[in-house]
């Protein structure tokens, strides 16, 4: 009696485990569309330019309390729906031939801001504002980037992390910047708008007129390159 329930024990523990002919159950299979889960969505969706933990990579650190100080959820989630055309920033919305659900980029805005913000972290250091509020005055900009950011890009910005360049200015917006300027891109070492001059940080006019000399060096390369000998 005991010989036989040790055999029907084993034979037990045998279908129970994966026996020859028998077929394990199979995990549920979820849609794109479905996925509600933060991480996976940042990280399939986001990482690869700004970083696995938001603090930015080969772009803006969309995690960093900066640019959440100066970038309001509104916006957030208008740059996920819509992109930034004419640049790498692609539309991730459905509506906008993405593949992100209105349910999804509500959870990667509110997964950021709760995540990553520090509210009141600058309280005594206001930085300037996420847009311009006033056009910009790009002679006033030329001479504020050759005092304060020619170290390390140059007066002219091709000095050795070049920015004045045809091919990083067609890729960019004006947006992308001014936001650049304010937050800096801590994982490549650059100084936010308050560490290029210690003890001087950049007004909000500061940022515009530096932004505005650098759209027209877009300009002026784009015009360089398609005339090199000059106009006739």
């Amino acid at each position: 009696m005991k010989y036989g329930a040790l055999v029907l024990a084993a034979v037990l523990g045998i279908t129970s485990c994966g026996a020859p002919g028998r077929q394990p159950a199979e995990a549920p299979v979820i849609r794109p569309s479905e996925v509600a889960d933060f991480r996976v969505l940042y990280g399939r969706n986001c990482s690869g330019c700004h970083g696995a933990d938001g603090q930015g990579a080969l772009t803006v650190g969309i995690g960093t309390p900066v640019y959440l100080a100066i970038a309001d959820d509104a916006t957030i989630r208008r740059v996920i729906e819509e992109g930034r055309p004419g640049t790498a920033m692609q539309a991730f919305a459905q509506k906008a031939g993405g593949m992100l659900t209105d349910a999804q980029i509500d959870i990667l805005v509110h997964g950021i801001r709760t995540r990553w913000a520090k509210p009141g972290a600058f309280q005594n250091d206001k930085p300037p504002a996420y847009a311009a509020s006033q056009p910009g005055d790009g002679e006033r900009g030329h001479k504020l980037f050759a005092a304060v950011c020619s170290p390390c890009h140059g007066p002219d910005g091709r000095g050795t992390r070049t920015i004045a360049d045809s091919s990083y200015l067609a890729l960019v917006s004006d947006q992308h910047l001014r936001t650049v300027t304010i937050t800096g891109m801590p994982a490549l070492g650059a100084p936010d708008w308050r560490g290029d001059v210690p003890g001087k940080p950049l007004s909000d006019a500061d940022v515009t007129d530096v932004v505005a000399w650098l759209a027209s060096q877009r300009l002026a390369i784009s015009t360089e390159l398609n005339h090199p000998g000059g106009s006739e």
